[in-house]
């Protein structure tokens, strides 16, 4: 597998392609800063910044031992991260890459719950949505020097690309079963997170917190005076956001066409990655933010829905019990009906076209 990173990041590639990190980062701290505005931070409690998992992390937390629980949090998305990153050495992911098509290894039980949950997505999308994506996204290396991919690499690559390859049992333990195999739950990751801080949460006894890893939240609890949060949804085409959802309980992620892309010869490229064609996914959609009640099921159901398109995403959502908000390239929201009385529409230049 080392060896098929060398050879990934030797590959030649275009040079016309711009890509501002910076002003991805600072609209993502303008827009994460706007989200906890909303959420109500700055009402009392315990506010707590740090970042893991590629993201800022932001938590408040109201009530017991506020600050011991929100270091509590931050531990136990740390030591997921450790866990579940194929970036770190001896992680549960990278290890299982190294051994990928030779035996089984035994991971700690926070990986095995993680790979079944999204292994249980990967099905249900029919591939639309698949942990072992890694061959392609590794080649399209959207996170570092992202490039346009020769066709005939995607090609090649492409039959590696199966979550069928991926065993787990119930003994705890793992397995690729083929050599080319190669595991990246960063799409996972950040819902992964909240699900994580909210069980410390509710370990250490608080009576309310409020976390947010990226494009996912996590809420424990009902907010100071009773009232649900107010989460907001960010606008595709600027820094601010378009809408907001009231929500008691539950989990939001959203996986967004804008979140990482560049261009090159004028033509524009997002991360969300289609595993059946390697190139990134055709579905109409700008972006979806879907809840649920784990933080790793909407991460996954989120990235799932955008390639799978809205209509061909329904049936999923109804079968995880999950909701959803879709925005479309002509700038129309669809909104399931489970959310319909908890979104509001404030931003301008979009339509809300109904419910589905």
């Amino acid at each position: 597998m080392k060896k098929l990173k060398h050879w990934l990041n030797s590959l030649s590639n275009k040079t016309a392609k711009r890509l501002s990190l910076g002003m991805l980062a600072l609209g993502l701290l303008l827009f994460l800063l706007a989200l906890w505005l909303n959420l109500g931070a700055g009402g009392g409690g315990t506010t707590l910044t740090t970042y893991a998992m590629g993201s800022y992390v932001q938590q408040t937390v109201y009530g017991g031992d506020e600050g011991g629980a929100a270091q509590a949090a931050n531990t136990a998305i740390t030591e997921l991260e450790d866990l579940i990153s194929w970036r770190v050495e001896g992680s549960d992911v990278e290890q299982l890459n190294q051994a990928a098509g030779t035996d089984f290894l035994e991971i700690d039980q926070r990986t095995w719950n993680v790979l079944r949950t999204s292994l249980g997505v990967c099905q249900a999308s029919g591939g639309a949505f698949d942990i072992t994506i890694a061959p392609i996204s590794w080649l399209w290396d959207f996170d570092e020097n992202p490039r346009l991919p020769q066709a005939e690499a995607i090609e090649a690559l492409l039959p590696a690309v199966n979550y069928e390859d991926v065993s787990l049992l119930e003994d705890g333990t793992a397995a690729l079963q083929t050599h080319s195999t190669a595991l990246d739950l960063g799409a996972v990751g950040k819902g992964a997170a909240c699900d994580a801080a909210v069980a410390a949460y509710e370990e250490s006894g608080v009576n309310r917190a409020v976390v947010s890893v990226g494009g996912s939240v996590g809420v424990y609890g009902e907010k100071p005076g009773g009232q649900p949060w107010t989460i907001a949804l960010r606008d595709p085409d600027t820094e601010g956001s378009l809408g907001t959802l009231s929500l008691a309980s539950g989990f939001l992620s959203t996986s967004g066409s804008y979140e990482k892309q560049f261009t090159e010869d004028g033509v524009t490229y997002h991360h969300l990655l289609d595993p059946d064609t390697g190139y990134p996914a055709e579905s109409g959609l700008l972006s979806v933010t879907v809840w649920s009640g784990s933080g790793t099921l909407s991460d996954a159901l989120s990235t799932a829905c955008f390639v799978l398109g809205l209509e061909d995403s329904l049936p999923v959502l109804e079968q995880f019990d999950s909701e959803a908000v879709f925005i479309t390239e002509d700038h129309q929201i669809y909104v399931t009906e489970g959310l319909a009385d908890a979104f509001s529409l404030t931003g301008e230049g979009y339509t809300l076209a109904g419910t589905v």
